[in-house]
């Protein structure tokens, strides 16, 4: 009796401007609620650094990106299953390359641009995690739906 082939993980890219806020919050969480079904990357057109606020409100969640850091598109290595850009300005100014992938938008506001104190900045960062746990607790259901980490293809939770 042989065992089945294991699916690899499925590579998804996030992309937006900085790499600052959206991407790696996004990383984070395709990362975590992958279970290992998922291998995230993220990238922006221009990178900035990952946003203090982005890290905290991924804590909260008990999810630590504080050691990711921001990188351009030329950092991440191809191929992918699955581009997503995440901001408006990311889908008009991806290079070429992008396209030979498929290819998603999630139109997402920035968090980062806020106005008001810090509470207000603090609950639109959360508002984005939130949306984009949605999201991707969305695409983890279409693309590796109901199998358990490195479960054989075919198998089921139960």
């Amino acid at each position: 009796m042989s065992v089945a082939a294991q699916d690899p993980p499925f590579k998804v890219l996030f992309v937006c401007t900085g790499n600052s806020a959206r991407s790696q919050m996004a990383e984070g969480l395709a990362t975590h609620l992958g279970e290992g079904r998922i291998e995230a990357h993220s990238a922006g057109t221009i990178p900035v650094g990952v946003n203090r606020h982005a890290i905290a409100v991924m804590e909260e969640r008990g999810i630590d990106i504080s050691r990711q850091y921001s990188k351009g598109l030329d950092d991440v290595p191809p191929p992918f299953d699955l581009v997503i850009t995440l901001c408006d300005a990311a889908a008009s100014s991806c290079p070429r390359w992008i396209g030979a992938y498929p290819y998603e938008h999630w139109s997402t506001p920035d968090p980062s641009f806020v106005e008001g104190g810090p509470d207000a900045v603090r609950r639109a960062f959360r508002e984005v995690r939130e949306r984009l746990e949605g999201q991707i607790q969305d695409l983890i259901a279409r693309v590796r739906p109901d199998r358990p980490p490195g479960a054989p293809r075919g198998a089921r939770r139960s």
